[in-house]
């Protein structure tokens, strides 16, 4: 009996990540629906960033603007070491998975990191959230433009060039950033309400990546996921998207130790620092790559998003049960 002891406990979000995954791949939202659970994820994401807003002191923002070391650790870590990685993985896998799933798999060490889940997960965490804003959001909105040139220096495209949309940039500043500064200057007004209700913070914090994930799971499960994947193909991924999300996580919490970060700045640099979007990916997918790749091409994102949301689920976890334990 006493070995039961040491079986780890379960945190109950990532078994409602799991139980969001097998509602997505047996019952997916679909056509009209899709558009509004994407609409209601949209509005709880805003809702996040206001309530955050309202919850952050100026001294808080103005002290997350000002990490500048931290911010160029998280820009390294997704755009210079993701990518080293990337290239790596391939060079050895090459022969023994798909080539266009390891086109795939490249494609995604190139992406910007998420917004959303980031900031979402370091929130719960006991992170510095002003600061995570910050990096996720510059990560984006360069990722806009760095992306596709790492992706013209690292693999064949289809097109001569790629065309900018400015919807990306204005999903951030509208999505995001606006619900973010709306709560601050309300904060003389609604912050001791939000001070004082953290359970409803923390329930638009992880109902929100909840949605994120139906909706996410669901497109992929509409688009045939399960049909044009078989059972080697996806345990090649989630070997080498483990393997890619564990180097990298590994080499933050190392830089973090090295360099004597405060704890609330290595959760940024863990969370901010080992994602890549999905939000981000699938659209520069379509313009980056021939029709007919794309679906493949993006394969590997998807199963590498849900992979991320499901280890930093856990990691954000046992972050806020040493908080609270002190």
């Amino acid at each position: 009996m006493r070995a039961i002891r040491f079986i780890p406990s379960v945190d109950p979000f990532l078994l409602f990540l799991i139980a969001t995954v097998a509602a997505a791949s047996f019952l997916p939202v679909r056509g009209a629906a899709a558009a509004w659970v994407g609409l209601i994820a949209d509005l709880a994401i805003a809702l996040l960033f206001f309530l955050h807003g309202a919850k952050l002191s100026r001294e808080a923002i103005v002290q997350g603007i000002g990490s500048w070391r931290l911010h160029l650790l998280v820009f390294g870590s997704t755009y210079l070491l993701f990518p080293a990685i990337g290239l790596a993985v391939v060079d050895l896998s090459g022969g023994w998975v798909d080539p266009l799933l390891l086109s795939g798999l490249l494609y995604l060490t190139l992406l910007p990191s998420t917004v959303q889940s980031s900031i979402a997960f370091t929130a719960i965490a006991g992170g510095n959230v002003a600061a995570a804003v910050c990096s996720a959001s510059l990560s984006n909105l360069i990722g806009i433009v760095l992306t596709p040139l790492l992706v013209s220096l690292a693999m064949t495209t289809s097109g001569s060039g790629v065309q900018m949309s400015w919807h990306s940039i204005e999903a951030i500043l509208l999505q995001l950033l606006l619900p973010f500064v709306a709560g601050h200057l309300l904060r003389p007004l609604i912050g001791t309400f939000v001070a004082r209700n953290k359970a409803v913070l923390q329930i638009v914090d992880r109902g929100s990546i909840l949605l994120v994930v139906y909706s996410a799971f669901s497109a992929a499960v509409v688009n045939g996921i399960w049909l044009i994947l078989g059972w080697r193909d996806m345990a090649a991924l989630l070997v080498l998207s483990a393997l890619i999300l564990a180097i990298v996580m590994g080499a933050n919490l190392l830089a973090a130790r090295m360099l004597k970060l405060p704890r609330e700045d290595a959760i940024v640099l863990l969370f901010c620092g080992s994602k890549k979007s999905l939000v981000s990916g699938v659209p520069m997918a379509g313009a980056l790559f021939a029709p007919a790749s794309v679906g493949m091409i993006v394969l590997p994102l998807m199963i590498f998003h849900q992979l991320q949301l499901f280890v930093c689920a856990m990691l954000a976890a046992r972050y806020r049960r040493q908080m609270e334990a002190g």
